[in-house]
């Protein structure tokens, strides 16, 4: 079975409503009021509900997970460059751009509103043979 190799790229996207968010912080605990309460956070420096920054992250755990084989997520560096609002769509890709000692991957990822940059960073990963 084939396995992620240099220049091997995954796309995944995800749809952001306010129920998006409200289910992520339900899930994770995170009720910070600059995602929960639009009064509160328009009076913020965002000037309105945004996403949970990790919410983007996770979009990149999906492309990474579509690169070929069966991906292993080791490790993350990420800056996030821009807000996710509800109504936006972000799109990630994860691009293979080196090979590292045995099956470990270095891999660029960045995610986008439109053309916008709202995460980027790199990962890297174990890239085993996909074991049915």
């Amino acid at each position: 079975m084939p396995v992620a190799a240099v220049d091997d790229a995954a796309t995944a996207s995800i749809d952001v409503t306010t129920e998006t968010i409200d289910r992520y912080a339900a899930l994770t605990g995170d009720e910070n009021p600059i995602h929960l309460d639009e009064a509160y956070a328009s009076e913020t420096m965002f000037g309105g509900r945004v996403a949970h920054g990790m919410l983007a992250a996770g979009v990149v755990s999906a492309a990474l997970a579509s690169l070929p084989g069966d991906i292993v997520y080791l490790d993350q560096e990420c800056s996030f460059e821009a807000p996710v609002r509800p109504g936006d769509t972000v799109e990630a890709r994860a691009t293979v751009a080196e090979s590292l000692d045995g099956d470990r991957l270095r891999v660029e990822t960045v995610a986008a509103v439109d053309d916008e940059t709202v995460l980027e960073g790199e990962a890297t990963v174990l890239s085993l043979p996909h074991e049915p």
